[in-house]
């Protein structure tokens, strides 16, 4: 019984190993020297406008949440498209009672003025 799980012992030192050397080759090969562009909290070559920290508004993470749970839940869609020839009549009440949810709850977002941006 034991000897199921040495594929799985192995791969998770393996996983620990190369984290480890990853992390040791980092540290010998990164740069000591810092200037104060290497300090600013963006390197793309453009003056920062503003300071890093500025307070955003709770608005912008409720439409980043919004949309992130709407998408993963149209991600619950592809695996009943592909079995969907075989779901039958069943599968499509089902995804149809899904598809209900997920609009009743974009409508209900829709008219608390969660996706208003002003």
């Amino acid at each position: 019984m034991i000897e199921a799980y040495v594929p799985v012992l192995l791969f998770v030192l393996v996983a620990i190993g190369f984290a480890i050397f990853t992390l040791i080759v980092s540290s010998l090969v990164q740069s000591s020297r810092y200037s104060k562009v290497k300090l600013e909290p963006y390197e793309c070559g453009i003056e920062p406008a503003t300071d890093a920290r500025d307070r955003y508004s709770v608005r912008y993470y409720l439409i980043a949440m919004l949309f992130v749970i709407f998408d993963i839940e149209t991600v619950f869609m592809f695996p009943w498209a592909v079995i969907m020839d075989e779901l039958l009549l069943f599968g499509l009440i089902e995804m149809l009672v899904f598809l209900f949810i997920l609009v009743l709850g974009y409508v209900y977002a829709w008219r608390k003025g969660a996706l208003e941006w002003a």
